[in-house]
């Protein structure tokens, strides 16, 4: 087990390194390979030894356990990057996993909000807070999450020098360390400007007492310097109940997915949403390809003359 600990360590390193990956990704990485070197260690075999047979007999057990093709994908790309890595590192003289084919994920709708559900947050969330700072935070965040779909966690660690300028686009670094650049609707860049003037207040303030300020958009005392997830999060709950939208529906992410679906009910092209998400492949963006089929038949039943009923 010394040893799977070791390329493991190898591979996250390089990982964090060469790709850019984030520590959540990684946090994944470590947890599933992990599971993959117990399962092996159990078996009397580790990773330096498993054959294409043990990977996908391990895939096999995965599923006998009940856990869902998301997961399965997951921990089977865990596996043939590390095994990738053990090849081009001169670990292994072979990659075992290179031909085994995925379980794939499942294709679900994921959910999303109608555009009166998303008007009820973002009216919740300006008018949610103790103070006068918080109300303008609150509804900055959802004005710019929204306007743009980017993820929360470049949402909440974004700069304060992105907002300078009333700017009309958005420099977001995304995965892997790649740039991408998001426009700002007229609502996103007033509230922007609002929670500026707010931020640069108490920015003054604090210098006064000798306090250094943040370069963070949306600062926070806590140890990352900035907002974090788990508290937009919890924060979004509270909004959803303020503007009588069922919280179960409601995350930061279901805010990503309205953006998608809304900007491609109302024309926009598939391309064009894979380029504003941040996607690397068009295929991960056309899950939302049935708001285009729904678009497609409204626009045969309304205009094709076979489907009138004079």
């Amino acid at each position: 087990m010394s040893g799977d600990r070791h390329w493991v360590a190898r591979f996250l390193e390089a990982m964090a390194a060469e790709r850019g990956a984030a520590a959540n990704t990684l946090a994944a990485y470590e947890r599933d390979l992990a599971h993959v070197a117990e399962w092996l260690a159990d078996r009397g075999r580790d990773l330096s030894d498993a054959s294409r047979a043990d990977v996908e007999d391990y895939l096999v057990d995965c599923d006998t356990l009940g856990l869902s093709r998301a997961t399965r994908a997951r921990r089977l790309s865990a596996v043939k990057q590390l095994y990738r890595f053990a090849f081009e590192e001169g670990l292994r003289e072979d990659n075992p996993a290179v031909q085994i084919a995925g379980p794939g994920r499942d294709k679900r709708l994921p959910k999303t909000l109608s555009i009166e559900e998303v008007d009820r947050l973002l009216e919740a969330a300006a008018k949610h807070g103790r103070t006068d700072a918080d109300r303008l935070r609150n509804g900055c965040l959802m004005q710019v999450l929204y306007a743009t779909g980017m993820r929360v966690s470049e949402l909440v660690s974004l700069p304060l020098s992105s907002a300078r300028g009333d700017p009309r686009m958005l420099l977001i670094r995304g995965k892997g360390g790649k740039e991408r650049m998001v426009p700002l609707s007229p609502p996103a860049r007033v509230a922007l400007a609002a929670w500026l003037a707010c931020r640069d207040a108490e920015d003054a303030a604090a210098r006064e007492k000798g306090r250094p300020p943040s370069p963070f958009l949306f600062p926070s005392r806590g140890k990352a310097g900035h907002l974090t997830r788990h508290a937009f999060y919890m924060a979004i709950k509270d909004f959803a109940v303020a503007g009588g939208v069922s919280p179960d529906k409601v995350t930061p992410h279901t805010l990503r997915h309205a953006f998608a679906t809304h900007l491609l009910a109302n024309g926009a092209d598939l391309r064009a949403i894979q380029t504003l998400l941040g996607h690397a492949d068009v295929a991960t963006t056309e899950i939302y390809t049935h708001v285009l089929e729904e678009r497609l038949r409204d626009l045969v039943l309304e205009h094709h003359p076979l489907a009138r009923d004079d």
